[in-house]
C-alpha cells in the first residue's frame, strides 16, 4: 500500500487526511492528522492518541484509530489485502461503526 492516507466522512463532512508512519524500529506506528503527530500504536495494549486539539467528532476519532490500528496489526501479521479488509470490516462492525462501510481499499 503506497498511499496510506484515509479520510472519514461523517454527517456529510470529510475529515482527514489521517495517516501513519512506521516507527523506525518497526515496533509500532505514529498516528498523523493533517501532517501532525497525534499518537502512537505500539501494541493492542499500548495505544496513545490525543486529537482533542482538533475538536473532531468522537465517531471520526474511533473510525480513524480503528483503521490505522488495523494497518499495524495487518502489517505485522503479514495478512493479504482480502484478510486485511475482512478484519477491518469486522472491527468496524463490532465497534458499531458499520455505517462507515463499504470500504474502498487499493
Amino acid at each position: 500500500m503506497e498511499d496510506t492516507r484515509i479520510w472519514v466522512i461523517h454527517r456529510r463532512m470529510e475529515y482527514g487526511p489521517f495517516d501513519y508512519n512506521w516507527i523506525p524500529n518497526l515496533r509500532g506506528i505514529e498516528l498523523m492528522f493533517r501532517g501532525s503527530k497525534f499518537g502512537e500504536i505500539l501494541s493492542e495494549e499500548e495505544i496513545y492518541a490525543d486529537l482533542s486539539e482538533f475538536r473532531l467528532p468522537m465517531r471520526v476519532v474511533e473510525v480513524a484509530v480503528l483503521v490505522l490500528g488495523n494497518a499495524l496489526y495487518s502489517g505485522l501479521n503479514g495478512f493479504s489485502d482480502g484478510e486485511r479488509r475482512d478484519i477491518l470490516e469486522d472491527s468496524l462492525i463490532a465497534a458499531g461503526c458499520d455505517r462507515f462501510l463499504p470500504l474502498t481499499m487499493e
